[in-house]
């Protein structure tokens, strides 16, 4: 008799986390294994680095899962982050230098949402229109630091324009998008 498929709860499976069960683990690399790639596979190109910082990525979801924090977010949100974050890391620490052409059709959260089940994709909903109803030139700032991990520095040389140029209009895009968000 095939074992009867387990799901779990947010509430529980975090629970079960924070109490190191190796089946509510197990679970979570299996549901969350895929999109957690697909995030890290938009910063790390090669194939064999993305799969590292996916096996480094559910290590550290293991190890810090006690500082993880309901009230500051979903724990997807918050395994994309670490996700995001130790892609760039690897990145940077490898010494390579970020070269991609700029897409403005195509980030991590709308790749990301063509594998996800609905309760994943609540998360990004509205995220990319927002972002894109911002200027031009605010929209590529922003698409290139939060989806693609640029560093405002990054962003001036790649665009060609002033640093301070750059910062300037992330200040200027993240006033719209507090204004977006509040409303």
């Amino acid at each position: 008799m095939p074992p009867i498929a387990t799901t779990y709860t947010e509430e529980e499976l975090i629970l079960l986390l924070k109490q190191q069960s190796r089946d509510a683990f197990n679970y979570l690399y299996k549901n969350y294994s895929a999109v957690l790639y697909g995030v890290i596979n938009k910063v790390v190109f090669d194939e064999e680095t993305a799969n590292d910082v996916l096996q480094e990525v559910f290590v550290k979801i293991w190890n810090n899962i006690g500082q993880y924090d309901a009230q500051k977010g979903r724990i997807y949100t918050w395994m994309i982050n670490i996700a995001r974050n130790a892609a760039i890391d690897k990145l940077r620490s490898k010494g390579e230098i970020m070269r991609s052409k700029i897409q403005m059709g195509e980030d991590v959260v709308n790749d990301v949402q063509k594998g996800q089940k609905t309760e994943q994709t609540t998360d990004t909903i509205g995220l990319r229109k927002i972002v894109s109803g911002l200027k031009p030139e605010y929209e590529v700032i922003v698409s290139l630091a939060y989806f693609k991990g640029y560093t405002l520095d990054e962003i001036s040389k790649t665009l060609e324009i002033p640093l301070g140029t750059v910062k300037t209009r992330m200040r200027r895009a993240m006033q719209q998008l507090r204004a977006a968000f509040n409303n």
